[in-house]
């Protein structure tokens, strides 16, 4: 029967929904002569929330584009429930990718860009944050950096895909909003399984229900911080 996830509504009438569980495996790129990726496995099911840490150039962002289908692997298996996933095509309303740079068109008004990418209820509820509505009236060549951050960063969320990549969402945004973003993707996994990457892992270890280390091109399942340490990913403590 496969696995499912319940949701309950007020008048106790419960929705069994079947879950798409992700398996990514056999990952392997090379970049001239250097093979960023050499054995790369690990499952992603929705509820849960995966921290994907590495060292600058270990190969995080280059995952997440080999999954999203943005970039071509020398090789890759990606499946996500029944259906292996070739590229951008298969991923339609299935994976949704927030990158490290900028996506939001310029000289666009805030509240016409959140109507183009988000269905009228989910765009209702980004119009409604607290966060956004000063900013809805302007363009987005007027936007902060980190306010610009952000809106990307509830776009996606607030996106219909089962599975959420995030390269990088905490950078350039302003310590205020980083627990509310955190929150909302805590929240959002419920029903959605999260991949994300940060270079402060501390911000990652704060939401993730599992942690998978890049090292060497392979990937590790990591317990706890001290296993952190064995694998040198951060200093160890005296």
């Amino acid at each position: 029967m496969g696995d499912y996830f319940v949701i309950e509504f007020d008048n106790h009438n419960y929705i069994r929904y079947r879950m798409c569980n992700m398996q990514v495996d056999s990952v392997m790129k090379t970049f001239g002569i250097k093979q960023v990726l050499t054995d790369v496995f690990f499952t992603c099911s929705q509820g849960e929330i995966l921290g994907l840490l590495g060292r600058n150039g270990s190969g995080k962002s280059t995952l997440l584009k080999i999954i999203f289908g943005s970039l071509i692997a020398d090789q890759k298996f990606v499946k996500i429930g029944d259906k292996i996933n070739n590229g951008l095509f298969d991923n339609r309303n299935v994976v949704n990718y927030l990158p490290q740079d900028n996506f939001i068109p310029n000289h666009i008004k805030v509240n016409t860009i959140i109507s183009l990418f988000c269905d009228k209820e989910n765009g209702s509820l980004i119009k409604s944050n607290e966060l956004i509505k000063p900013m809805l009236g302007k363009k987005s060549n007027q936007l902060s950096g980190g306010e610009k951050r952000l809106l990307e960063i509830l776009l996606i969320v607030h996106s219909n895909a089962k599975y959420i990549l995030i390269d990088e969402p905490f950078n350039g945004i302003a310590p205020i909003y980083k627990e509310d973003i955190k929150n909302l993707i805590k929240e959002q996994s419920k029903n959605k399984g999260f991949i994300i990457t940060d270079h402060d892992y501390h911000n990652i270890l704060d939401i993730a229900t599992r942690i998978i280390l890049i090292h060497d091109g392979g990937t590790k399942e990591i317990k706890n911080e001290d296993e952190l340490e064995y694998w040198g990913y951060i200093p160890e403590t005296v």
